[in-house]
């Protein structure tokens, strides 16, 4: 080797030096990538980890020290409880002897029952001289009971003929079921989570006799009758001229599909001018499940980052919104993994909420919040592209890290992400939607899946309503009641009268 080097002129020493530096170079460079992959692999793995066994193991691990339960208590540790027991005992009764201040008044609408409790003693000479009045707020269960219609006939004495009371329309023909109770199944179901197993159970307690098949029935028909007011509420929705889309999967018994379930998809329509809510059970997740409400759609549609609200959202007519809480959550998911920048990231969108939040507390119209984000907005945002652009010039990000993917995640939809400043109806994220999604989940987890695809798309129907007397503060059950006592005998012209938010205008008339 020195020989060889000894017969190589300077400038072929020169050139050797430096192809051997650069190989070093590309050497030291070569590791340094693999050792920050190494470091965002082994973050990706402990996230995972977290996702997947984190609450599980906090939940059930406990203390390691613990001893296992005993079957019998200790003679001295029971002597222990008892009187701790005793005396916690004696001082919740003082307690309850002494004056409440702070207690809220109970409200004036409710049913008052009294009770007159006179002394023990004997006070037949004594004068009353006044007397304490206490209230306690009591619950009574829910009472069923018969609706009884008695029907009279009359035939005239000379005449043929006969005529009778009219029979008040029935929810289902020839069914026993009344609307309250078939507005109580529905709200048990849909609101509370009650699948329909569980109801009967109450209703077995009350020594009523109900079948399965029958009660899957009551819900059913009841349904098929609330869709006539669907499809308005559906017409009414692809009409709006600004809408937040978002979907949620559904497992779905499927007869072509024997020992497994089928994957839908609920994909939810929320008009945040007007509050309404709609739910479209569809089959899958491309872009012809969309189309069902969104075609011919024109108008604000606003999303997360999902490619088939991309081609919908590239349509002639249609400006299309992305949402800044996912941007955000985005960082939040990189601050294990570079805490300053991400950090600095989340600072800056922290800004744009704090505007947002002004706009309301002010109760701003909407030209207003329009000029409070130009103003103020349109600035942070400028600021927050800067600093991005400035950080990926530098080459110290890689691509694929989680601060990498959360700069390059936002940067892509910059344009629409700016697209809320476009008008002051325009809401900065789809977290209005979420939240109407939010029922829906947890009655998921309850009846695990729908029995087949027209069950899906019926349940569609009422989470719709559930949702729009929610965001009007409607209560759900006495809307439910009137509107099945009422959609059959309702002129067709005056059916939107029966949406939750009409029905509330109505109420309070």
């Amino acid at each position: 080797m020195q020989n060889s080097l000894k017969n190589l002129t300077k400038e072929q020493l020169l050139a050797r030096l430096e192809k051997e530096t650069k190989r070093r170079e590309k050497a030291e460079k070569i590791v340094s990538i693999k050792d920050q992959k190494i470091s965002d692999l082994e973050f990706q793995l402990a996230q995972y980890k977290r996702i997947v066994h984190g609450q599980k193991r906090e939940r059930f691990e406990g203390n390691k020290d613990q001893m296992s339960l005993p079957f019998e208590m200790e003679p001295e540790t029971a002597q222990k409880q008892e009187e701790q027991v005793k005396e916690k005992l004696t001082y919740e009764r003082r307690k309850r002897t002494s004056a409440h201040k702070g207690r809220m008044a109970l409200p004036a609408h409710l049913e008052v029952r009294e009770i007159e409790i006179y002394p023990q003693e004997d006070y037949s000479d004594m004068v009353c001289i006044g007397k304490e009045v206490t209230d306690e707020l009591e619950y009574e269960p829910a009472k069923l009971y018969i609706k009884r219609y008695i029907r009279y006939k009359y035939a005239p004495k000379n005449k043929e003929g006969v005529i009778i009371g009219e029979l008040p329309t029935r929810v289902i023909e020839k069914g026993i079921p009344g609307a309250g109770l078939l507005a109580w199944i529905l709200i048990c179901k849909y609101v509370d989570h009650l699948p329909l197993y569980r109801q009967l159970q109450r209703f077995k307690r009350e020594n009523i006799p109900i079948a399965a098949s029958t009660l899957e029935g009551w819900v059913r028909q009841s349904l098929e009758l609330l869709d006539i007011l669907y499809q308005h509420l559906l017409e009414d929705t692809r009409s709006k001229g600004y809408l937040q889309a978002d979907e949620t999967p559904i497992k779905v018994m499927d007869k072509n599909k024997k020992g497994t379930t089928h994957q839908g998809y609920y994909w939810v329509y929320h008009s945040p001018i007007d509050k309404t809510v709609l739910f479209d059970y569809q089959p899958g997740r491309s872009a012809q499940a969309v189309e069902h409400v969104l075609s011919g759609f024109k108008g604000y549609l606003q999303s997360d980052a999902y490619s088939v609200y991309d081609k919908i959202g590239a349509r002639e007519g249609i400006t299309h919104l992305n949402c800044w809480a996912h941007a955000r959550r985005e960082f939040t998911k990189s601050l294990d993994n570079d805490k300053q920048r991400a950090g600095i990231a989340l600072t800056y969108i922290q800004k744009l909420y704090k505007i947002e939040a002004r706009a309301r507390e002010e109760n701003m119209d909407p030209q207003q919040r329009k000029t409070l984000r130009l103003d103020e907005s349109l600035k942070i945002l400028e600021e927050f592209g800067k600093w991005m652009v400035d950080e990926l010039q530098q080459h110290t990000i890689l691509p694929k890290s989680p601060i990498g993917k959360a700069i390059h995640y936002t940067m892509s939809r910059w344009d629409k992400l700016h697209a809320y400043l476009y008008d002051g109806i325009l809401e900065i994220d789809t977290n209005l939607t979420e939240n109407a999604l939010r029922p829906l989940t947890i009655g998921r987890k309850n009846y695990l899946f729908a029995g087949s695809h027209n069950a899906a798309q019926r349940s569609a129907c009422i989470y719709s309503f559930m949702a729009i007397c929610k965001k009007h503060d409607v209560n759900p059950e006495e809307w439910l009641k009137h509107t099945l006592e009422n959609i059959m005998t309702i002129n067709h012209k005056n059916l939107r009268d029966l949406y939750p938010q009409n029905y509330k205008k109505l109420k309070n008339t």
